[in-house]
């Protein structure tokens, strides 16, 4: 372009008509002049340029004029019916909640592994850890790492994994693993021979990736993040066996106790699920973040 004529450059192509949507040329010749804004309207479909720019037309053709109030934040989505864990369902079993963040909660898991064993939970309605908002994400980052921190001081590492496959609401289980039973190696390598046993391939992903950046929301999925920040993923196709992460847990390679690799063989009387979440709040009061804000 820059060697070519400024002629060449402006000249118009053969078969060229006049734009139907201008003034007439007879309206043209009376030497009438089509004020911008005139003209820019009569093209303009989408937006109403007349008022102020960049505003946008409704669905309705009305302006969708500023409101005096400000945004409200998106709500998460309702569910379609009863829900275990939303905190505001009725169907939530309060006695088991220990702690609650701002978007997010934490409670016993019901026949958990150990008297230790918690669930991350969002307070709203969210299926997996790929459908949440960036700052519920930032609280159950936050959740992690004070969880992580507590369990470390009381001689444990803990493994955190989610199935997204015949669940409604999300919940990101914390398991605690005390050191003395095996290295986070020995922990990697139970997920992933057992996989291969069951014919499910676990791939390992970066340590700082994110979950979002390898599945699509509503995609099914299980996961594993290791205290290390190690992470091993598993896309979801067909059948997946629904206590996977509890097996490898309770195998003898890692806590020894293959007898509580189903939940409902864990159950016990409310009145000892009461004491244990009243205990585990005591233990935990001192690394409470919510108490700081």
């Amino acid at each position: 372009m820059k060697l070519m004529d400024a002629a060449e450059l402006v000249k118009q192509p053969p078969d060229v008509t006049e734009n139907p949507y201008r003034k007439s040329g007879k309206e043209a010749s009376m030497g009438k002049q089509t004020p911008a804004h005139e003209e820019e309207s009569a093209c303009q479909f989408f937006f109403d340029l007349n008022e102020k720019q960049g505003r946008k037309r409704s669905s309705t053709g009305r302006d969708s004029k500023s409101s005096p109030h400000p945004k409200q934040p998106r709500k998460p989505p309702q569910p379609p019916g009863p829900c275990w864990f939303c905190l505001a369902s009725p169907e939530v079993e309060k006695h088991l909640v220990v702690n609650i963040g701002t978007h997010c909660y934490l409670a016993l898991a019901k026949g958990g592994l150990s008297d230790d064993h918690v669930l991350i939970l969002p307070i709203g309605h969210y299926q997996s850890v790929v459908e949440l908002s960036a700052e519920v994400v930032e609280e159950v980052e936050k959740y992690k790492v004070t969880l992580r921190r507590f369990f470390k001081s009381r001689g444990k590492r803990c493994v955190l994994f989610e199935r997204n496959y015949k669940s409604h609401h999300l919940q990101l289980q914390v398991i605690p693993v005390p050191l003395s039973c095996c290295t986070t190696d020995d922990i990697k390598d139970a997920f992933i021979t057992q996989a291969e046993q069951q014919q499910m391939e676990l791939l390992e992903i970066p340590e700082h990736s994110d979950i979002k950046q390898i599945t699509q929301p509503g995609a099914a999925y299980f996961y594993v993040e290791l205290d290390t920040g190690e992470k091993l993923f598993h896309r979801i196709k067909k059948n997946f066996p629904l206590q996977f992460g509890r097996e490898v847990l309770a195998s003898e390679a890692i806590l020894n106790i293959p007898d509580k690799s189903d939940w409902r063989q864990c159950q016990v009387s409310k009145e000892e699920e009461e004491m244990l979440a009243r205990r585990f709040r005591k233990d935990f009061e001192p690394f409470d973040f919510t108490l700081d804000d």
